[in-house]
């Protein structure tokens, strides 16, 4: 069985080199655990416990500590800066004939509003979210 783990091990390693993210190491530490468990003769039930606990632990306590300083050069997008801005409705927002557009800081963005309810054009409207590449406004 511990040609089995180290299979997984170098799987998950690969897999990891081959990802953009930090998203496998656990898995590979969990099947480094299971393979030492495996030369040291335990049965293959204790082998798959010592490979789930391994992979929980390292991923419960490394997982936030990797996020922050992997993630820490985020980049707000343009989306990010106009939630809770006032834009002008440049075309009538109307959800059921799929129309709209908002004029915000010189950007025409397509809109849809919050609820289903019509905005003629010229009203001022904040922006709630963005999902996809449209503004729900109200």
């Amino acid at each position: 069985m511990s040609y089995v783990w180290f299979g997984a091990m170098i799987l998950f390693v690969f897999l990891e080199a081959a990802t953009m993210g930090i998203n496998f190491i656990w898995f590979a530490l969990g099947s480094l655990g299971a393979m030492i468990s495996a030369m040291l003769g335990a049965q293959i039930w204790l082998q798959v416990v010592i490979f789930i606990v391994v992979t929980a632990v390292t991923l419960y306590f490394t997982r936030p500590l990797v996020k922050k300083y992997f993630n820490s050069k985020r980049v707000p997008t343009n989306a990010d800066r106009i939630i809770g801005k006032t834009a002008t409705v440049t075309e009538e927002i109307d959800n059921s004939k799929g129309v709209g557009q908002i004029s915000i800081e010189g950007q025409i963005w397509s809109a849809r509003s919050e609820g289903n309810t019509p905005i003629p054009c010229g009203s001022t409207v904040t922006i709630v979210s963005i999902v996809g590449v449209k503004a729900v406004v109200k």
